[in-house]
């Protein structure tokens, strides 16, 4: 077993859109990824791989795509849609981004942006 500089870690966030079109998707992941990257002092070449979710009402555009017009093209990406529970919070992006970094797991900051904050109040507590 190769023996790894830095451990792997997952990092999660999730952001909501105003409206299903192409554009203001692809402007909440670009927000969604520097986020995440800004916070966790990750590069690009620190990602291993990305999965996005998004919420049934979202269907304009890949969030996968998106990441790879943000510079990501030689990242492994994967799309999916989120369950379409009762109740949940509309127009919702997801991603879970497996890093390489040397933070340990208590020092990574997810990251939920705007009405996104209602699925991890939790983590406001900082």
């Amino acid at each position: 077993m190769p023996n790894h500089p830095r451990p792997v870690r997952a990092i999660r966030g999730a952001i909501t859109v105003p409206a299903d079109e192409p554009g203001q998707i692809r402007t909440a992941v670009f927000e969604l990824l520097t986020a995440i990257m800004d916070e966790n002092d990750v590069a690009p070449a620190d990602v291993i791989s990305a999965l996005f979710t998004s919420t049934p009402d979202l269907t304009s555009e890949f969030p996968a795509h998106a990441a790879r017009m943000f510079g990501w093209t030689d990242i492994p990406l994967i799309c999916a849609q989120e369950l379409a529970v009762p109740g949940a919070l509309p127009r919702c992006l997801r991603v879970m981004l497996h890093v390489e970094t040397a933070r340990q797991r208590g020092e990574i900051k997810h990251q939920y942006l705007r009405d996104s904050v209602l699925l991890r109040a939790d983590l406001l507590a900082d």
